[in-house]
């Protein structure tokens, strides 16, 4: 198989976990400075390659799976970047999708993520699922973070299923959404089968510490490292679903040992990959502090205009269909995460 960004965060935990399974990897990755470093040196045995570039018919040369995870990621600074995202991740997956049909590959697994739903998913009083206002500056000023109900009440976040609509704020969200648009069209057309996989909030062992790369959660490892207390946004009360990166591994794999070798009719399936339970921002930081005693959280009430206020996942899809079950539950994974080492 092809596992593309294989020397990244997520990428090298699925490559060992691969091999260890006893699957021959073809192994490559652009790396590019913004993810590795402007010194970084490739892993043994990965391939470095501009996928925007390379002949990609000749890394697929007797391949039967493509795992594709290279990307750019990271919410961008402005419309600036906008062709970075389209040329890193929708060019790079349609010169994949066009390279596989001239190879007759007809299996992928691609890297997506929970930014594609935008807002989340919320309920009204009464359960019902709504759509509230976007938050407002006069009520974020005010220190109102919540989504509000047109009666005044906060909405309450609900798990979001896979079939929620898609709504992408950022250009990296709207690039992982063309994505998949790009692979249920090949799948579509050439009979092929795409399995994406939606990502929630990745932590673990090695993940980038001072890239547009590193999350919330390796933010607050690093100041905790500095002997800072971790600042918090807004309230704290953000809802998420953290994911350890081993279970990423866990979730790729299968994914790509349930796919069948040629399903002639085609199919594009998307699974969201979470821990199953959601977690505060304030808990990330209490958690992290816990497990390397540091100083106490600091709750700034400080807002980022465009932040999403709850988006947590359902995991039931991914658990009745793929089999996947999240083994590392957020509260432990985190305390560990506190001294585990970063890259």
């Amino acid at each position: 198989m092809l596992l593309t960004g294989a020397a990244g965060f997520i990428g090298s935990h699925i490559r060992s976990t691969l091999t260890e399974r006893g699957h021959d990897v073809v192994a490559v990755d652009g790396m590019i400075p913004a993810a590795h470093g402007s010194d970084a040196i490739a892993p043994d045995g990965v391939l470095v390659a501009d996928l925007r570039q390379a002949s990609l018919v000749e890394l697929l040369d007797g391949v039967d799976v493509v795992c594709h995870q290279a990307a750019r990621v990271g919410a961008g600074v402005d419309a600036r970047d906008a062709p970075d995202y389209a040329a890193d991740n929708d060019l790079v997956t349609a010169r994949l999708l066009a390279a596989m049909f001239e190879t007759r590959c007809r299996r992928m697994v691609l890297a997506s993520s929970m930014v594609v739903y935008g807002d989340g998913t919320y309920r009204d009083g009464l359960g019902a699922i709504v759509d509230p206002p976007p938050r407002s500056t006069a009520d974020l000023e005010a220190g109102r973070f919540e989504r509000y109900l047109p009666g005044g009440e906060p909405a309450e976040w609900a798990l979001t299923p896979e079939d929620a609509p898609l709504a992408p704020r950022s250009y990296y969200a709207a690039s992982k959404a063309a994505q998949e648009s790009y692979c249920r069209a090949w799948s579509l057309e050439t009979g092929g089968a795409v399995t994406a996989l939606r990502y929630h909030n990745v932590y673990g062992p090695h993940m980038p510490r001072d890239t547009p790369y590193a999350g919330v959660a390796a933010i607050f490892r690093s100041q905790l490292e500095a002997r800072q207390a971790p600042t918090v946004f807004e309230d704290g009360g953000q809802m998420r679903d953290f994911v350890h990166v081993s279970d990423i591994a866990a979730a790729n794999v299968a994914a790509i040992e349930r796919l069948a070798p040629d399903t002639g009719s085609g199919r594009f399936e998307a699974f969201n990959v979470c821990s199953g339970q959601p977690i505060s921002i304030k808990q990330v930081a209490e958690s992290l502090t816990t497990g390397i005693a540091g100083p106490a959280p600091v709750t700034t009430g400080r807002y980022r205009p465009g932040d999403v206020r709850h988006i947590v996942a359902d995991p039931a899809l991914a658990a009745a269909t793929l089999g996947f079950r999240a083994s590392i539950m957020p509260e432990q994974g985190l305390r560990e995460f506190a001294t585990a080492p970063l890259r």
